[in-house]
């Protein structure tokens, strides 16, 4: 009895509100429960600070009724959340074993077990570190024998060592074998007006070198028929929820990945979706729409893929463009051109599919005629098509490429109205290629813990200016922002599109701030870093202009989106939009720590 009921387990997931009004459902600590579970071993329970659970809530749930392992989930910008609760858990007599894991934790890994010498890293995938850690409280196997593992000593007893180690991880296909998770908090999210989220693949088939994570260039996707037998489960939830959008969000990094079996595999897990009744948005690199090294037959194949993709209920596909110049995808190793991603946004609109596209305005080491060039392909109108739904795959796949015909077709809409995030800065990660590259030119200073960066500056001391004012400028709109995405994601039909239409003006003023950007950057030479303190002046007085305009269009713009709205979503952006209306300043969201100086 005591090794089915112990050890007591809590997984509690970190959250700001204040930066992210709706909630996602919390797939972590959710996967890592049902790894837990599947032992036969102890008892779970999972607190998510996004649904209800305040601070205060999970610090007294720690302090006053101790569990025996605590786990933290923790992402960027939650350091601060992280060390309260470390804190509070350390300060206990007999504190219990507490183990991290998330994005944010690998970046800081060094930093926390300096800081907390009896801390656990969960370093990779943590349903495999949670198994082993269970098997260790009942001292079935030694502290070594936990996959994924950073640690100083032993949490209990043995001292503690000189220097952090780390155990081996599990093989990427092992670890990535079932990755579902339990559907505790699911009504909940739901109920907060959240969305559900799962993971079909794990892993990336690129190694972009602004990305530090170990798994790059590492993919592994299970059988998808395998875990779908968990969307009856979900459906239940959903059958609660008449109102909600039957949207599955699946948060792979590369949906489709790579081998000869990719289109079958990716088709069978659409129509699995589709079987139950769900819609699904998800992410996967531009080369599965164009690649240079394939032929005709391969690309009127993959047209057909994404045309039957969706006939099965795909709702949108999210796409790492980051740049559309040359020069810049090169030192961020994206494996691909500017061409390659003009073709391939061709091809996804020509096809119609709802796209998103992620970009990287400004990064350290930038030129600024890189800077103009990002501006110009952001600009372009030659690139989203006219939808061509009746005509043949190999026409679209040689249309896309025949600027006559691209000139026939065109709706004349510039890309960044696609761009699902404007004026994003490269962040120099803890761990990344990229950063050491940065660190290479002398740009790095200390590691900002709360995002898991380095400080940064610019080799281009106007851009580096610039970018400053740009993460300025996102801050203060992107509550609002984030508040009609989180409603795009559970609404259908009009007002989803309502919705939708909301965000392109931030994006139109969001290009219009990156030009001027660009005209206060060419009044001050490159060589007169002293004239710093003009140039921002000259761009805040830009800013300000460009606020008010905003204002004005984004009142009209959410009286039109209120009328499509009810109920709470209505109540929601009512209180964002209110508290949007009234910022002044430009305050940074984590003003003490930012990157571009």
């Amino acid at each position: 009895m005591e090794r089915l009921s112990k050890p007591d387990v809590l997984l509690a997931a970190l959250y700001h509100p204040e930066n992210f009004p709706l909630p996602r459902f919390p797939l972590g600590i959710s996967d890592v429960a049902r790894a837990a579970r599947a032992t036969m071993t102890g008892t779970v329970s999972l607190a998510d600070m996004q649904l209800g659970t305040t601070l205060e809530d999970l610090l007294k749930q720690v302090t006053t009724a101790p569990p025996d392992i605590l786990g933290i989930s923790a992402t960027f910008g939650q350091h601060d959340l992280l060390e309260e609760v470390l804190d509070a858990a350390y300060a206990l007599p007999e504190p219990p074993v507490v183990i991290a894991g998330g994005s944010l934790v690998a970046r800081n890994e060094g930093l926390l077990l300096a800081k907390y010498p009896k801390l656990l890293i969960a370093r990779s995938a943590g349903e495999p570190t949670m198994q082993g850690l269970l098997a260790y409280w009942h001292g079935e196997i030694p502290l070594t024998d936990i996959p994924g593992l950073g640690y100083n000593g032993a949490p209990r007893g043995g001292g503690i060592g000189i220097a952090a180690r780390r155990t081996a991880k599990l093989r990427a296909a092992v670890a990535a074998a079932d990755i579902l998770p339990e559907l505790d908090l699911l009504h909940l999210t739901l109920q907060t007006h959240g969305v559900a989220q799962l993971e079909m693949s794990r892993g990336c088939t690129n190694t972009c070198s602004f990305c530090p994570r170990g798994h790059k260039g590492i993919w592994n996707g299970p059988d998808p028929l395998a875990g779908c037998w968990i969307l009856a489960w979900i459906r239940r939830v959903f059958d609660e929820f008449p109102q909600v959008s039957r949207t599955a969000y699946l948060v792979d990094e590369e949906i489709i990945g790579r081998g000869e079996q990719v289109v079958p595999r990716i088709l069978a897990l659409a129509a699995a979706f589709h079987r139950a009744g769900f819609r699904w948005e998800s992410s996967c690199r531009i080369d599965q729409v164009t690649h240079p090294d394939m032929d005709e037959t391969w690309h009127i194949e993959r047209v057909a893929m994404w045309r039957t993709l969706m006939d099965l209920g795909l709702r949108r596909m999210l796409f790492g463009v980051e740049s559309g110049v040359d020069s810049i995808l090169d030192r961020f190793n994206k494996e691909n051109t500017a061409e390659q991603n003009a073709v391939a946004i061709r091809t996804l609109s020509a096809l119609n599919v709802p796209t998103r596209y992620t970009y990287i305005t400004f990064d350290p080491l930038m030129t600024l005629e890189e800077l103009k060039a990002t501006h110009a392909f952001q600009g372009r109108t030659d690139l989203l098509l006219r939808p061509q739904p009746g005509l043949p795959a190999a026409d679209i796949v040689r249309g896309v490429r025949d600027e006559t015909w691209v000139a026939e077709h065109t709706t004349g809409r510039a890309l960044h109205t696609g761009i699902s995030y404007m004026l994003v800065s490269m962040e120099s990660l803890i761990g990344a290629a990229y950063t050491r590259m940065a660190a290479a030119e002398g740009l790095t200073g200390a590691e900002e813990p709360l995002m898991g960066r380095v400080a940064c500056r610019y080799l281009d001391w106007r851009i580096g200016v610039a970018s400053n004012w740009a993460q300025r400028w996102v801050d203060r709109h992107f509550s609002l922002d984030y508040t009609f995405k989180s409603l795009e994601k559970v609404l259908d039909d009009a007002p989803r599109h309502a919705v939708r239409q909301a965000r392109v003006v931030l994006k139109d003023a969001a290009y219009q701030v990156l030009g001027d950007l660009i005209a206060a950057i060419e009044h001050h030479d490159l060589e007169r870093p002293e004239q710093e303190q003009v140039l921002a002046s000259r761009i805040e007085a830009a800013l300000e202009e460009r606020a008010v305009s905003l204002r004005g269009q984004m009142a009209s713009t959410v009286r039109e989106v209120t009328t499509y709205l009810t109920g709470e979503h209505a109540a929601t952006l009512a209180r964002v939009y209110s508290r949007w209306e009234a910022a002044a300043g430009w305050e940074l969201i984590n003003a003490g720590d930012s990157c571009a100086d």
